[in-house]
C-alpha cells in the first residue's frame, strides 16, 4: 500500500471529554464574535449543542472558560475568560506537537517497495 499516512486526533478528558479541536474552534468563535450563538452558526452547530459544550467545559474546569452576560440594551454576549485563553493556548501547542509526532511516525512506516 503506497502513500500511507498516519492520522489521529488528540483531546483532553476527565470524567468525560473536556477539550479538543471542536471545542477549541468554538472558543475561538466566541472570542471572535462575542456570542455563543454566532460562533455556533459559523460552525453549522445548533445553539443548544454549543451551549452544552460550553457548559461541559465550564463545569469540568477549575474556573469557567466562558462567561455569559444577559440582556441589556445591546443584548447579551459571551466572553472567553483568562482560564479559557490558557486552555486555547495550551491546546494549540498540544495540537502542533501532536502533528509533529504524526509526521515523525511516518518515517517509521514499513517500506512498501
Amino acid at each position: 500500500m503506497a502513500n500511507l499516512q498516519i492520522n489521529g486526533r488528540i483531546w483532553l478528558e476527565g470524567q468525560e471529554r473536556f477539550f479538543g479541536i471542536g471545542r477549541m474552534q468554538l472558543l475561538e468563535g466566541i472570542q471572535r464574535t462575542g456570542s455563543i450563538n454566532q460562533a455556533a452558526k459559523a460552525m453549522n452547530m445548533s445553539y443548544k449543542r454549543a451551549w452544552d459544550l460550553v457548559h461541559s467545559m465550564n463545569k469540568q474546569a477549575q474556573a469557567p472558560l466562558v462567561i455569559t452576560q444577559t440582556g441589556g440594551e445591546h443584548g447579551g454576549g459571551a466572553v472567553v475568560t483568562e482560564e479559557g485563553q490558557k486552555y486555547l493556548t495550551y491546546y494549540r501547542g498540544l495540537q502542533e506537537r501532536f502533528q509533529q509526532f504524526l509526521q515523525q511516525e511516518i518515517q517509521h512506516l514499513p517500506d512498501s517497495h
